[in-house]
């Protein structure tokens, strides 16, 4: 039997539960009235992965099938989950919950632990700390659930199943908790409450041995965590790499040159510290303070994540070249706040330096005209003509080179423009964009079906017949025939 003792009775820990921080989180960005749910594709069904209060108040649950949330609630709003930015909004909440105490670790993918062990005194009291979390949270639009114990376990079963987050008798009101406060899975659940073992002072009142045999030391383990005889450490996330490197002048310089040089030197540092994380800057910052205390900043936005310092240099030439320097500049500053893993590449002799100066020529006009209106196209998966191509930035995307076809396909593909003609051969004779044409050869035809689960108006006509004719007049077309709904159209023209 548990004897009550502890070996740590003075550890302060309090553990932050959210609910409904899936739901909290997009309902902050876009507010809605009435029953909203996020979904998650599961065991081959949609199902509710989060829901706010007055979905819940309708019936609905988490794990619950989409198709029978709508049968109960007609009028319920959803949209699909994104795990991503949950998990990115959560360590947001780490990165502030340190106004309260430096050592803050997640706790699973919904959940935030403190140890305030002599940080409480700094608001006075525990309570007073607790409340403070819980006000400015629920003013942030955050369902919380906070408990505050001697220990982790015991601060996450009171977060999750307690009635107050800090009891006057910690023992007592972690006896009168169910099993499942003790983080254990939940077949292990149901099987204690079979055996009537179903508040954790049934268990605290048991001979350990028989639990042991029974269930394992796991069960026994997670018991001695949440009465604190167990240490569980906290385990605090590390702070991001900050990449940025500074340098101060005794004479003020204005000289293009001179910049320049010290920017290289600025370069070679910070590409450096890049290469050993492993790492390459997408967005280099370079801020020139002049003697007068203003700030000329100069911001260079690469086509590629890079940590080659030989190839950033001259991309600031033009930028530098079109900064003020006043009066003279005393301090140079350089930092990367956008930085991507670059992959493990094989060293090889073979040079790549013809992809490298596309990049850098993408860097160049895209410094003019933004990098944005800089595009390349990449296939798409669909057998339509109108959907097998997308439109990318080419700095945020790779070429492709899976341009596959059992038929060639025009360079020029235009809206289908009607034209003249009987029969599902070519016409021999017709006249597109008011020129004469005279059917010299043509091969075909290749039939295109619709996409029945894509609704496009421009398919209406059903399938399509398409041919390529070559012109007496040199012009070579893609002409296609609906048999559905009989009509000729071009749509296409080779080179």
């Amino acid at each position: 039997m548990f004897d009550g003792t502890q070996q740590n009775p003075t550890r302060r820990i309090v553990s932050l539960w959210f609910p409904r921080l899936s739901s909290d989180r997009f309902l902050r960005a876009r507010p809605m009235e009435g029953p909203f749910a996020l979904t998650i594709m599961e065991r081959n069904a949609n199902r509710i992965y989060c829901l706010n209060v007055k979905a819940e108040q309708l019936g609905l649950h988490q794990a619950m099938p989409l198709s029978d949330a709508h049968a109960f609630c007609p009028e319920l709003h959803s949209m699909p989950a994104d795990l991503h930015a949950d998990q990115q909004f959560l360590l947001a909440l780490r990165r502030w919950a340190t106004r309260y105490c430096p050592w803050v670790g997640l706790e699973g993918t919904d959940g935030l632990t403190l140890d305030i062990t002599g940080s409480a005194h700094l608001f006075g009291t525990e309570i007073a700390m607790i409340e403070d979390m819980h006000q400015r949270l629920m003013r942030a639009g955050l369902t919380v659930r906070i408990g505050l114990g001697v220990s982790r376990g015991a601060a996450w079963a009171l977060a999750h199943y307690g009635k107050t987050p800090a009891p006057d008798d910690m023992q007592a009101t972690l006896a009168a908790l169910p099993v499942a406060a003790l983080r254990i899975e939940r077949k292990m659940d149901v099987a204690l409450q079979r055996l009537g073992l179903r508040r954790i002072g049934d268990l605290m009142a048991t001979e350990r041995a028989p639990l042991a045999r029974r269930f394992g030391q796991g069960l026994l383990l997670r018991l001695d965590q949440a009465l604190g005889v167990q240490p569980e450490e906290i385990t605090p996330l590390k702070d991001p790499p900050h990449y940025a490197v500074r340098m101060s002048f005794p004479e003020p310089i204005g000289l293009c040159d001179d910049v320049m040089a010290g920017v290289k030197r600025l370069l070679v540092k910070l590409c450096d510290r890049l290469a050993t994380d492993g790492h390459g800057a997408r967005i280099l910052l370079l801020s020139l303070r002049r003697v007068d205390r203003d700030t000329q900043e100069v911001e260079l936005r690469l086509a590629r994540a890079l940590h080659d310092a030989s190839r950033i240099l001259p991309l600031f030439q033009r930028k530098i070249e079109a900064a003020d320097a006043g009066f003279g500049i005393d301090q140079l500053r350089l930092m990367a706040p956008q930085v991507e893993k670059l992959p493990v590449q094989q060293l090889s002799h073979v040079s790549k330096g013809g992809k490298d100066q596309l990049d850098d020529l993408i860097t160049r006009l895209g410094a003019r005209i933004g990098l944005e209106n800089i595009q390349r196209f990449l296939p798409a998966d669909s057998h339509i003509p109108e959907r097998s191509f997308i439109i990318a930035a080419a700095a945020f995307s790779e070429p492709s080179n899976a341009w596959a076809h059992s038929q060639p396909r025009p360079i020029r593909l235009f809206p289908p423009e009607p034209i003249a003609g009987t029969g599902s051969r070519p016409p021999a004779r017709f006249r597109w964009r008011r020129m004469a044409m005279t059917t010299g050869r043509a091969i075909g035809p290749e039939r295109i079906a619709p996409e029945w689960w894509m609704a496009d108006d421009t398919w209406r006509s059903g399938l399509r017949d398409y041919w390529r004719v070559e012109t007496r007049q040199g012009r070579r077309l893609w002409l296609f025939y609906t048999p559905q709904n009989p009509g000729w159209f071009v749509q296409g023209e080779f080179a």
